[in-house]
């Protein structure tokens, strides 16, 4: 605990530096990473990369050998793990023992899931991996509404599963993980917030989240668009287009505190970049420490303190307009 608090000390000192010097310094280890256990999925949801098979990667899934490597190096810096990125977790088979791993190291664990995997035995092992949070994705209260994002989806499956896994909490009386909905606010399920609370309540979950909409191809307007200002990323201009309401700031925490690891072992700057464009290395080839530390990733912070409009996926980024809680 010691080292970690030492390392969040490190990383705040190097980062408030680098703002107001506009010189970036960096010193310490990330404090959480982002795992893809996988980035294939069983929908088609709209707006990502991997259900509208457009992502420009190789479908796989990351081997347990690869994960332990990655938490090793870093179990005396980490404080969590976010076992998603792009593709549906839960089907990696080893995606509990990659959680258990991780609760052994005392590290908080989150997963996020489309929820077609929640029957009785996944329920269980979510229990016993010692998983802190489990976060469901809930994008409609109707089949039809649902299934307008969620291609290829069953919202009754999803409810089904969400009981389940309630109701194996209370078997085993555990108060993890935490389970929370997430309510994907778009311009075509809007007027469903408020049931959408209402199920939430049913269920008895621990919380909902109605989360922004992030659209790909947004300057011209979207069906996906909220029309409620407070759900969306986008604002409407005078002449009709639509730009992000965030102001792009020539900075970034992630930078220092958040990176991402892909199936196959990819180090990229932050959630944003889909395709691994900007690889800053791969942990079959080098240390994650050599990477993080690397050339390569101090020139990309460079670039992200002197002109992060020029990077392409930084332009949808929208920061703090993530998630709105219920």
């Amino acid at each position: 605990m010691l080292l970690k608090i030492i390392n969040l000390i490190k990383l705040f000192f190097s980062y408030q530096f680098s703002i107001i010097s506009g010189k970036p310094m960096h010193n310490g280890m990330p404090l959480g990473i982002s795992i893809e256990p996988t980035n294939s999925c069983n929908l088609k949801c709209k707006e990502c990369p991997t259900g509208m098979e457009i992502l420009m990667r190789k479908k796989g899934k990351m081997e347990l050998p690869l994960f332990k490597q990655a938490v090793d190096d870093l179990s005396n810096y980490l404080t969590n793990i976010i076992f998603n990125f792009q593709g549906e977790p839960f089907l990696n088979p080893s995606l509990f023992e990659m959680i258990e791993y991780a609760s052994k190291k005392k590290i908080y664990s989150i997963t996020s899931t489309n929820g077609h995997f929640l029957k009785k035995e996944n329920s269980d092992k979510s229990i016993k991996s010692g998983l802190n949070k489990l976060i469901i994705s809930l994008d409609g209260t109707t089949q039809e509404v649902y299934e307008k994002y969620r291609v290829n989806g069953s919202l009754s499956k999803v409810l089904e599963g969400v009981k389940t896994v309630v109701s194996s909490k209370k078997e085993a009386k555990s108060q993890l993980p935490k389970v929370v909905l997430q309510f994907l606010v778009t311009g075509e399920n809007e007027h469903q917030i408020n049931e959408a609370k209402i199920i939430a309540s049913k269920l008895e979950v621990d919380k909902i989240v109605f989360k922004s909409a992030q659209i790909y191809d947004f300057k011209n307007g979207s069906p996906l668009i909220p029309q409620n200002p407070k759900f969306s990323r986008y604002k409407q201009q005078p002449n009709g287009t639509y730009k992000i309401k965030s102001k792009l700031k020539n900075r970034c925490w992630r930078m220092w505190s958040q990176p991402v690891i892909t199936a196959t072992g990819d180090v990229l700057p932050c959630c944003f970049d889909k395709d691994a464009k900007y690889k800053m290395g791969n942990l079959k080839e080098n240390s994650f420490r050599e990477i993080w530390h690397s050339e390569n990733y101090l020139d990309f912070r460079k670039k992200v303190f002197s002109d992060r409009k020029s990077i392409d996926i930084c332009k949808n980024c929208t920061e703090g307009l993530f998630k709105i809680y219920g």
